[in-house]
């Protein structure tokens, strides 16, 4: 199935938001990692937690995209 311009955009402004979380999470998970080394556990727990957040966050957005693609969820054209 072929898509629209609206729903190409909408595409790939979730797959892009998707990127920049999981990009994100990993930041913070090297973050954290070096926190745990420097023996900042707390820390370094809460940026973990937030890397779970994010990851999910991801997943939805990615399976959103998904959903797009597949033509389940449309974006119609303004009038």
């Amino acid at each position: 199935m072929s898509l629209n311009k609206p729903n190409q955009q909408l595409r790939r402004d979730l797959t892009g938001s998707a990127s920049d979380l999981k990009w994100s999470a990993v930041e913070l998970m090297r973050i954290a990692e070096r926190l745990s080394l420097a023996g900042n556990e707390p820390d370094a727990w809460a940026l973990l937690k937030m890397c779970q957040v994010l990851q999910a966050a991801e997943e939805k957005l990615a399976g959103y995209a998904d959903e797009v693609r597949d033509g389940r969820i449309v974006r119609e054209r303004a009038e």
